[in-house]
């Protein structure tokens, strides 16, 4: 007889999953809380839905034990998931960074066929089904609602995400299920998050948007550097770059760490070159007040707050600025340096950071190993990556191979 499966989540890792489970000739189940599946997709890469990366490594993900992931993503990398995809009609797009998206541009493409492929392979879902517990029994489980309806089935698998952008579905519920389960769920935080900083200047410059460098520093030492769009806001920081350094910025916050970030307004120069420039910058209009020479090199809403951070008098004419002035200028332009002391919270963030303890899951079929027949997949496990795909790929590797290997005997 074929194996009766139920997927608790209806998000990328959970649809994939059924779908490989099928095919495989298990009879699958999908249970999702929201009156429909795939919400969250909508949602991805701006909703153009950045559904994989060219460039998939190791080292653009994250967890006590990232290795883990290096046999899921070896087994369905980013060459199957484009074929996957292809064959259900998604035409790839290749943008900078290996950064793969539909060629219609639409995130609701992406979840128009995997719906299609649900419907032709027969896959029942069922949706307004909240899991409230998911019970062992002799060769199987019991799955209950919150409204008391009982399911019966012999594997389960757990896709349900983890607490990032709740108003998707993701409360968290997958980790209390878990836990019921017998499995440790590792420190939960806010991963491709913004940041707040102690910079309270910025409150002045919410909403200015810059090109820049940023760096990641802790004890004077370089973590990490990201280039790109920077948002100043009225909390701190945001923008792309930001994002990617989070997880690392909270990581060691959470260590109880001082991390800082430093920031390169203007990083097409190098400090000795920008010296010279803003001297012979202030020599073609020497009576200008420091206020007007900055005019037309950064942008203007970041000039009192320059002038403010480096003791400078805004009215100050640039013909009387001293040595140690221009070289506190020259600073601030190329390394303004902000503590960080947080990020917005679930509801702002891409990712989850941390979850279900890997040294309690099986890294070649991701069965756990304290309960037989219980699968993970996705955001649920700790297991996460950088911006530009790899979280999806994730999702999309994970739930194809639990989905195979739950189908299994």
């Amino acid at each position: 007889m074929s194996k009766k499966i139920i997927v608790i989540g209806g998000g990328a890792s959970g649809m994939i999953a059924a779908i490989a489970a099928k095919r495989k000739g298990a009879l699958v189940t999908i249970l999702e809380r929201n009156p429909r599946v795939g919400k969250k997709i909508l949602a991805t890469g701006n909703g153009r839905c950045n559904y994989t990366n060219m460039d998939i490594d190791i080292k653009n993900y994250h967890g006590e034990n990232p290795e883990f992931a290096r046999y899921i993503l070896s087994q369905f990398g980013a060459d199957k998931t484009i074929d996957f995809f292809e064959k259900l009609g998604i035409t790839p797009t290749v943008e900078e960074g290996g950064k793969v998206f539909p060629m219609s541009l639409q995130s609701s493409s992406v979840l128009d066929v995997l719906r299609m492929e649900l419907e032709e392979l027969k896959v029942e879902t069922i949706c307004d089904f909240y899991v409230k517990s998911v019970k062992k029994i002799e060769n199987g489980f019991i799955v209950r609602s919150e409204k008391g309806t009982s399911l019966r089935t012999d594997k389960i698998i757990l896709a349900t995400g983890g607490k990032s952008m709740p108003s998707s579905g993701s409360d968290g519920n997958g980790y209390e299920l878990s836990r019921s389960l017998g499995h440790k769920i590792t420190n939960i935080f806010p991963g491709l998050v913004q940041l707040k900083t102690e910079e309270r200047l910025l409150k002045e410059a919410d909403g200015v948007k810059i090109i820049g460098n940023i760096k990641l520093a802790n004890h004077g030492c370089i973590l990490r550097e990201e280039r790109g769009d920077i948002l100043f806001t009225n909390y701190g920081i945001s923008g792309p770059p930001v994002l990617q350094i989070s997880r690392e910025a909270l990581e060691l916050i959470n260590m109880g760490q001082n991390p800082v970030v430093i920031i390169s307004i203007i990083n097409d120069r190098t400090k000795e070159e920008l010296r010279e420039y803003l001297k012979k910058r202030f020599n073609y209009k020497p009576k200008r007040t420091m206020e007007e020479s900055l005019i037309g090199l950064i942008n203007k809403r970041l000039i009192g707050i320059i002038l403010k951070k480096t003791e400078i008098d805004r009215r100050k004419s640039s013909e009387n600025i001293t040595r140690v002035e221009l070289e506190k200028i020259v600073n601030i332009l190329t390394n303004w340096e902000m503590k960080i002391i947080g990020s917005k919270s679930f509801p702002s963030c891409q990712i989850t950071a941390g979850g279900v303890s890997t040294d309690e899951i099986n890294s070649k079929t991701l069965e756990s190993k304290i309960v037989k027949g219980l699968y993970f997949s996705g955001e649920l496990i700790d297991i996460d990556g950088d911006c530009g795909g790899f979280n999806l790929q994730w999702a999309w590797a994970s739930g194809y191979i639990a989905g195979e290997n739950a189908a299994l005997d």
